[in-house]
């Protein structure tokens, strides 16, 4: 029988943990090197998440809908579009590595 509650309990678990790494390596590390201040538990799980939030982002994003993939998926007009767009965006003049399909 599976039990749906736990994952969410071990993210939990995680968070917190993590929380602590955090405090910790800050209030042993940052103060001698910076002249910050120590932080508390709370302070850090703040951290954490703001982290979250501003570096790793809750954009939704999933195998099918982003990266790589979602080039397969266009036709070579569409690709030579989006590399010339790039191209004047980025004032490239150089050509792009060539791709390796055979």
């Amino acid at each position: 029988m599976r039990r749906p509650f736990l994952f969410p309990l071990g993210m939990l678990g995680f968070a917190l943990l993590a929380a602590l790494a955090v405090m910790l390596l800050w209030n042993m590390i940052l103060p001698n090197l910076f002249h910050v201040g120590e932080i508390g538990y709370w302070q850090a799980l703040g951290i954490l998440a703001l982290s979250k939030i501003l570096f790793g982002g809750y954009h939704g994003c999933s195998s099918r809908s982003c990266g790589p993939s979602r080039l397969h998926h266009m036709s070579s007009e569409d690709r030579e579009k989006l590399r010339d767009h790039w191209r004047s965006r980025c004032g490239g003049d150089a050509e792009p590595p060539a791709s390796d399909a055979k």
